[in-house]
């Protein structure tokens, strides 16, 4: 389902510190979304999204990485935890 739903994006980025960054969804389903982020993530990143609206954290993995847009990165999550009502809409 096409949906923007605005996120905090969490990652190790390597052995470096943890990183935050605000980003936002394209598409979202029960497993998962089409990420858009301001920075670059690399594929079998471990990440942690926040749905900025309902609160609520999910832990994922980056699954694709796609190009660079002038809004950010598209990005495929899988989601390897998440309740069903997770994006806050009827899916």
């Amino acid at each position: 389902m096409n949906s923007r739903v605005p996120v905090t994006i969490e990652w190790m980025g390597g052995a470096g510190p943890l990183n935050f960054e605000p980003g936002f969804t394209r598409v979202v389903n029960t497993y998962g979304c089409l990420l858009v982020s301001p920075r670059e993530i690399n594929e079998r990143e471990r990440v942690r999204l926040t749905n900025l609206s309902t609160r609520e954290s999910a832990n994922g993995v980056i699954v694709w990485k796609g190009t660079q847009r002038s809004d950010g990165w598209d990005l495929g999550v899988e989601l390897l935890s998440a309740d069903l009502n997770f994006w806050g809409v009827d899916l």
